[in-house]
């Protein structure tokens, strides 16, 4: 792989991670169009990590409220909604545990899968969008002012405390079966081509949640099972050339680019994915999905 190679998977992951449209299947997509063949799944892992790096930068401030209220060990919103993140971290823990070379194996299946999976996630969404416009205009954009003066828009907190629905009534909603059934839904999209963001936030609307705190929480509970994955790989050497069959320098490069790239796109990528309509992300994974599938059975 080059680095121009690398620098374009890095921007591709930087600017898809932050959408409900499987960066790991565009991930896929952009190497069979440039011929690239890697080993493992070294070079996915990496530049996740990458993407996860951005997402504690941009909401580090956030992050460090949640962990100073936990030291304080006592049972507040925030340390509930960060019980909950832990309980959504556990299914995909129990299939990287146990799975781990079945997934890998997975992302060098081709395009047949990214396709057919890409297909599910243009399902999931268009579900997503139905059940957005089932749960009325104060889910939607409403604004409300609850005890305390705090205002939220969308169902994201502005009260004291923090923002994006950490806080206060925002933090309390997530309970332990919607923290577990997405956990369940981000374990199951661990296929390339079905959208990790697409799956879970589609899963916390049918489970009656608003879109904006649904999808903070989604981009959240992806943070340690990602950095951990990406530490293992490098206590075991996964990251070597030898290993990943990948230059040091081109995965240096890929690194640094989807880092960038996701630092410019979150929070803007965040807004969209809460004000979008998912119809439009569910068209646009029905069409990459059909070109996966008739680029691999034409060619």
């Amino acid at each position: 792989m080059t680095w121009i190679e690398a620098l374009l998977l890095g921007v591709l992951q930087g600017i898809t991670e932050f959408l409900p449209v499987s960066s790991s299947g565009h991930l896929v997509i952009g190497k069979e169009l440039l011929g690239i063949e890697t080993q493992g799944a070294s070079l996915e892992v990496l530049l996740h990590a990458a993407t996860v790096l951005s997402i504690i930068t941009v909401f580090w401030k956030e992050i460090v409220m949640l962990l100073r209220a936990c030291l304080k060990f006592r049972y507040s919103g925030e340390t509930h909604y960060v019980l909950m993140l832990i309980i959504s971290m556990l299914p995909v823990l129990v299939v990287g545990i146990f799975f781990k070379p079945q997934i890998e194996a997975l992302f060098g299946s081709g395009l047949a899968l990214v396709g057919s999976m890409l297909l599910v996630t243009a399902a999931l969404l268009l579900l997503g969008q139905i059940l957005s416009l089932r749960g009325g205009a104060v889910r939607n954009g409403g604004v409300s002012v609850g005890r305390g003066g705090a205002v939220r828009n969308g169902s994201v907190s502005v009260g004291r405390g923090g923002a994006y629905g950490m806080t206060g009534e925002g933090a309390s909603s997530m309970t332990v079966k919607d923290a577990f059934v997405m956990g369940v839904a981000q374990a199951v999209a661990v296929l390339p081509g079905l959208s990790r963001s697409g799956a879970t936030i589609s899963t916390g609307l049918l489970l009656g949640k608003d879109r904006g705190s649904v999808a903070t929480f989604s981009f959240l509970m992806v943070l340690v099972p990602i950095l951990g994955e990406a530490f293992l790989d490098l206590a075991k050497g996964g990251f070597h050339p030898q290993a990943s069959g990948i230059p040091v320098w081109s995965l240096l490069i890929g690194f640094i680019a989807a880092y960038l790239t996701g630092l410019a796109a979150c929070r803007w990528m965040v807004a969209l994915v809460k004000k979008a309509k998912l119809w439009g992300f569910a068209i646009y994974c029905a069409l990459a999905g059909s070109f996966c599938l008739l680029y691999y059975f034409l060619r």
